[in-house]
């Protein structure tokens, strides 16, 4: 991969106040409480240009687009967004805990220059086209980029961590945390010889988006468009797979809105193919959870395929027993090992009848990240009949990604959550 230093954008605390307030998560994960909650939080946070408010009064001329644009051109007209002087590489750190345990994972942000699917870069998603086009039409209007693709590359001699260590010695260029917890921190790699070294190192790498697959493509169709030298260089985060705070954490599958949905009939339809073992509770819920969970974890480090279910009734555990299954499947051996293909295809369309358009519409199914409140709430959901069952998933781990990457094929959508997000507004690229 071609990467280089730049000159970023940042937000000015002698402007805004506290930069931190400026930060925001991806477009993508952002509810209505919180845009509200960031629009509130500061008059320059970068929601303002990422998932602005749409207004009844919009048109062609006046919309959330266009008032991006504005943002952008006023905030670098009154300085409350500087350009740095030097090119830089910028080390990100971020401090987070998971199951009581504190970890830290580093990487860093530089510019990489685009290149097509399979030639340099792997994706591992696929992607649909209602947030591509929502995403060119804001590049159009901000010629600017706010958000980062999260990517992944190869490096056992670790060049990059060993830069990024030595500088976060130094004073951060902005620090803050976010409201679950995650601490961030950029520090500044300007020296020479150190961007010289990383350069040389990602000359002969390859990456793999971790996250940000309709970015990446936003960013080749802008520069196919435009044509702009400028635009083929992408804002990249990057994050060594052998580095220590690298976490895939499950997204869990909550499903609805089916026709007579029964429980007992898809148990039934399941047996032939998988092992089936139900927990049943009365007043201990709890630990019916657990048992299944625990139950799930030791599938998970046997690399056995194994999800959990939740009908309101009963916790279930359930492991596939017959590989023949899955031998009709026009995929690799990599993709049929993959937790989300057996569920997807075997369960959510093989026996539920939730097929790709279904799935991409998200008309009966909704994704639950494991973190936070979000699987009591899910639970919740079912308890309360919103929707019908929940379904339970281990994480996918970095070395399946790897492999699905090099047969050139992709996951089904959300089969991987790398948590913590990466934030936007950190750094912003003209182009």
């Amino acid at each position: 991969m071609e990467i280089k230093g730049f000159k970023a954008y940042r937000f000015n605390s002698e402007v805004v106040g506290d930069s931190g307030k400026c930060i925001a998560p991806p477009y993508d994960v952002i509810n209505p409480a919180q845009q509200t909650k960031l629009y509130n939080q500061n008059p320059y946070n970068i929601v303002r240009v990422i998932l602005g408010k749409k207004e009844d009064a919009d048109n062609e001329k006046n919309n959330q687009y266009t008032r991006a644009g504005k943002h952008i051109n006023d905030w670098i007209t009154n300085k409350a967004i500087k350009q740095d002087d030097k090119d830089t590489i910028y080390a990100y750190v971020q401090e987070f805990e998971i199951g009581g345990k504190k970890i830290k994972r580093s990487g860093f942000i530089a510019l990489s220059k685009l290149a097509q699917f399979g030639s340099g870069v792997q994706p591992h998603e696929k992607t649909l086209d209602g947030p591509k086009a929502d995403r060119l039409k804001l590049t159009q209007a901000t010629a600017a980029q706010f958000e980062l693709v999260f990517m992944l590359y190869d490096d056992v001699q670790q060049v990059a961590d060993k830069i990024i260590a030595k500088a976060t010695k130094g004073k951060s260029l902005i620090e803050f945390v976010d409201d679950d917890g995650v601490k961030h921190q950029i520090f500044a790699i300007d020296a020479q010889d150190e961007i010289s070294k990383i350069v040389e190192m990602m000359a002969g790498k390859e990456g793999l988006i971790a996250d940000g697959h309709h970015r990446y493509e936003t960013a080749l169709n802008y520069y196919n468009l435009t044509k702009n030298p400028n635009a083929q260089w992408l804002m990249i985060a990057f994050v060594n797979m052998h580095n220590e705070g690298l976490v895939v954490l499950p997204t869990h599958r909550l499903v609805g809105n089916l026709k007579n949905y029964n429980t007992d009939e898809l148990i039934k339809k399941l047996q032939p193919n998988f092992k089936v073992t139900q927990f049943e509770y009365k007043e201990a819920k709890d630990k019916a959870q657990s048992l299944m969970q625990k139950r799930m974890i030791k599938s998970f480090e046997h690399g056995k395929n194994a999800f959990g279910i939740y009908d309101g009734s009963n916790f279930y555990f359930i492991e596939l027993k017959n590989n023949e299954a899955l031998k009709s499947l026009q995929m690799s051996d990599a993709s049929k090992s993959l937790d989300v293909v057996v569920l997807h295809k075997l369960i959510l369309e093989g026996v539920l009848g939730i097929g790709d358009e279904a799935l991409a519409e998200e008309s009966n199914i909704e994704y639950i990240k494991d973190i936070g409140e979000a699987v009591d709430e899910a639970i919740a959901k079912v308890d309360k009949g919103e929707m019908q069952v929940l379904f339970f998933m281990n994480p996918t781990k970095v070395e399946q990604v790897r492999a699905v990457a090099a047969a050139n094929e992709k996951m089904p959508q959300k089969s991987t959550f790398f948590y913590p997000k990466i934030f936007s507004g950190l750094t912003i690229n003209k182009v």
